[in-house]
């Protein structure tokens, strides 16, 4: 672990689906009713599952498509996106849990004086409610979502927006996420970055290669807190 580049933390950024709360459970429902509204068959949440993380406009091209890589159609995403919106507004946290002490790491980072921020491809209007719903949006400074901004993950622009926001340097910017999107939106911004072991992004994989190797891996929530108050205290 490098410690030295957590020296000077001063505000952490966070990713949400896949690292402060497990959304899928909701996602693929949403994305199963839409394709019931639609005539099509089910499909399994674990294919839903690799469809998440760029945001929910592409994870509705590939539910429709059942691809990760193709587009649907533009009149038939465009009812897509509709009966998908409408859906998972209405039903954004029914299955959707905050990871294992998630809620008490945030409160204590907090008395470290650290601003957060939470920094997903997750739509805005989805975002700030789902936060409201798991009780902890109180906690953050920022919400950015992915059409909050003109670039999303993996570009460096919100991570960037973000540090400017709070008048500090993008190595003062500690980001916390799951998936090879912000491992490279905190290289892009030259952000230090933790990846967490229990998300969707295949950890694993990620660290084997230096392009997507994060500064270092926590499996747990609460070693955010021990590494951060170890340096403060340092």
């Amino acid at each position: 672990m490098k410690e030295n580049i957590f020296n000077n933390i001063k505000a952490v950024a966070f990713d949400l689906d896949g690292t402060l709360a497990d959304t899928v459970g909701d996602l693929a429902a949403a994305g199963n009713a839409m394709r019931a509204a639609l005539n099509m068959p089910p499909l399994d949440d674990s294919v839903l599952l690799s469809f998440v993380g760029d945001g929910i406009g592409r994870l509705v091209h590939r539910a429709l498509t059942n691809d990760h890589a193709s587009f649907a159609p533009q009149d038939l995403w465009e009812k897509g996106f509709a009966l998908y919106a409408q859906y998972y507004a209405q039903h954004l946290c029914v299955k959707t849990q905050l990871y294992p002490q998630v809620a008490d790491t945030l409160a204590l980072l907090k008395t470290l004086q650290l601003p957060l921020a939470v920094m997903t491809n997750k739509s805005q209007v989805f975002a700030n409610p789902l936060l409201q719903q798991l009780k902890i949006a109180d906690l953050f400074s920022l919400i950015i979502g992915g059409d909050t901004l003109p670039e999303k993950k993996p570009s460096a622009l919100p991570l960037l927006y973000i540090c400017e926001v709070l008048n500090i340097a993008p190595e003062n910017l500690l980001m916390v996420g799951d998936s090879k999107n912000d491992i490279l939106a905190a290289k892009n911004a030259g952000c230090p970055v933790v990846g967490v072991s229990f998300g969707y992004g295949k950890m694993n994989e990620l660290v084997q290669n230096d392009a997507t190797k994060p500064d270092c891996v926590i499996d747990h929530f609460g070693q955010l807190y021990d590494l951060l108050q170890n340096i403060q205290a340092a």
